[in-house]
């Protein structure tokens, strides 16, 4: 699925996050509460130039690969689609004044309906 491109061989370090950005591996620290932001740090240089339709990403073994970009998400299978439909939506009953207009009475107590 993905293909390699360029073999750096980075190793890894557990509190940090690696990302691949203009051909080369950064890293940066990863957020923890009470601790401020870490600056990114510049651990390699790729010397390779980044296509828009793929997906670049440190792998296991520390080398840059790349994915081709899932365009417009997953489909969806046909089951799903119809679990997804929705009632349609309830009218509200309209009630006749008698004997010209007059004012709804308001109902005390507790309103129904989740809250």
């Amino acid at each position: 699925m993905a293909e390699k491109v360029a073999k750096l061989g980075v190793s890894r370090e557990k509190d940090f996050m690696y990302y691949v950005k203009d051909g080369g591996v950064w890293k940066v620290q990863r957020k923890q509460p009470g601790v401020p932001k870490g600056r990114p740090e510049k651990v390699a240089d790729g010397g390779f130039e980044m296509d828009t339709n793929y997906i670049y990403f440190v792998d296991r073994d520390g080398d840059v690969a790349r994915a081709k970009r899932a365009v417009g998400g997953q489909k969806r299978k046909k089951s799903a689609r119809k679990a997804a439909k929705r009632r349609p939506a309830r009218k509200a009953k309209k009630t006749k004044a008698k004997g010209g207009k007059k004012k709804a009475k308001a109902k005390k107590g507790k309103k129904k309906g989740r809250r």
